[in-house]
């Protein structure tokens, strides 16, 4: 099925001509979006080390992929800095990706100090194992765009925007973009890299979505679970507007940067917002109606009952550096997201195998010409 609207440049980097044999090293990579990132740098013929806690649910992404033949994988916490450290130190990686995370606002409300602890501390820990690392290499910090001072007036935020989180998630992630830039300034300054070896960058992606996301509080999995017990969606915060996009966009986005990182590692070793076009922001309700009518039945009502939560409404951010000094863009419209995400669900449900659908979603993705 193709899902890409429009004419897409061919991608001019060969991801596979830099990681084929490489190491590298993921934090978080049996969540969702490490399970998708370990995927592809199998694909690429990466020598992939996870380190991350064991999949919370038996029907987790990582364990339907059954992730431990893609990956050397490590169970245990972020929050362990001297087991973390011996780690990273004895595989001795090219590349690190920090996506360990605790990722929910919600779940931060009732769970603050530990949100703080694995998403700001355990970002330190990273950055920590990597100074005592004698060898070059390139760590790519994934955030979240919900890392700035969100008005809510509308406006497109910018790295060089102001910083802050009202709920403590948010802030959580912004206070790992201070450590990740003190980090940066302090241990791993540009300036200074033909002494250290180090170019540090930080990834600030929008809302993803993509087959195999079964986490609690999240729209697409929440959508899926009620069209396939065939009850009404429930639909929290129905006006909220995210910038959505397809899970393999920000991960293309930071094989990118971090491809360019090792090749130019001073020019490289910022902060850089991921997200669709400006034009394509959709309300909650207005994704709920289209996984509708990609599935092929189903219906919906909104969430009447009162929160004491506060999750923000709107939300978009300005993609233009990252357009300008790599030339990423999205190759797929939210439209797009949505079918393919549906698309696989429907497909895993029927019983095709999970690691198959993935992978022919990666290299869909990849031929775009």
């Amino acid at each position: 099925m193709e899902y890409r609207t429009g004419k897409v440049e061919k991608m001019s980097i060969d991801l596979a001509s830099v990681y084929k044999g490489k190491k590298v090293f993921v934090t978080g990579h049996t969540g969702f979006k490490g399970s998708w990132l370990i995927t592809w740098l199998h694909l690429l013929g990466a020598n992939v080390k996870g380190y991350a806690l064991a999949p919370e649910n038996e029907n987790d992404l990582y364990n339907a992929l059954q992730g431990d033949e893609l990956c050397g994988s490590v169970i245990a916490d972020i929050r362990d800095k001297e087991r973390l450290a011996e780690e990273i130190l004895n595989f001795e990686p090219d590349f690190i990706f920090h996506m360990a995370a605790q990722p929910l606002v919600r779940l931060s409300y009732e769970l603050p100090a530990y949100t703080f602890e694995v998403n700001a501390q355990g970002t330190a820990h990273v950055l920590d194992a990597l100074r005592l690392l004698t060898k070059p290499c390139v760590a790519v910090m994934i955030t979240t765009d919900k890392v700035y001072e969100n008005l809510e007036t509308g406006h497109y935020y910018k790295e060089t925007d102001r910083l802050g989180g009202y709920d403590p998630y948010s802030a959580s992630k912004a206070c790992a973009e201070l450590v990740i830039d003190s980090y940066r300034k302090s241990f791993f300054n540009p300036v200074s890299y033909q002494k250290h070896g180090k170019s540090v960058s930080s990834a600030r992606a929008g809302n993803v979505i993509g087959g195999g996301d079964w986490a609690k509080d999240r729209i697409i999995p929440d959508i899926v679970r009620a069209l396939q017990a065939k009850e009404p969606i429930i639909v929290r915060s129905p006006l909220s507007v995210r910038p959505w996009q397809h899970v393999l966009e920000p991960l293309n986005g930071y094989l990118i940067l971090a491809a360019n990182q090792e090749k130019e590692p001073q020019k490289f070793a910022s902060a850089y917002n991921f997200g669709p076009d400006q034009s394509d922001n959709f309300t909650v309700e207005e994704v709920t109606k289209k996984a509708i009518d990609i599935w092929g039945n189903g219906t919906y009502k909104k969430d009447e009952s009162s929160s004491n939560v506060h999750e923000a409404g709107l939300l978009k951010l300005d993609i233009s550096k990252i357009k300008n000094e790599l030339e990423w863009k999205p190759r797929y419209n939210a439209s797009d997201a949505i079918a393919m995400t549906i698309s696989w669900y429907k497909g895993f449900g029927k019983g095709e195998n999970a690691r198959k659908l993935l992978q022919e979603q990666v290299n869909a993705y990849t031929k775009l010409t």
